[in-house]
């Protein structure tokens, strides 16, 4: 379903927005503006960055999670171009 709009992101315990345009990764903007993530391989495929996902759908596009955990929308990576 991947569809490479832009899309919005908010932190919960900092209430920050950021827009991750099509060609970066929710990883790459945190980064960015001074949002430690932690991380190691940089591709979605170890598992390091998952994330909580609090509201909202994912567009998983990782190789780390099976079918169910994508389909249960509670974890993400910050990876999501992999």
């Amino acid at each position: 379903m991947a569809d490479n709009s832009p899309f919005e992101i908010e932190l919960k315990k900092s209430g920050k927005t950021f827009t991750v345009p099509a060609d970066k990764s929710i990883l790459d903007v945190l980064s960015e503006n001074g949002v430690y993530v932690d991380s190691s391989c940089q591709d979605g495929i170890c598992g390091t960055c998952v994330t909580k996902v609090v509201a909202g759908e994912c567009d998983h596009r990782d190789e780390f999670q099976t079918d169910e955990e994508k389909a249960s929308n509670t974890q993400m990576h910050s990876k999501p171009d992999a």
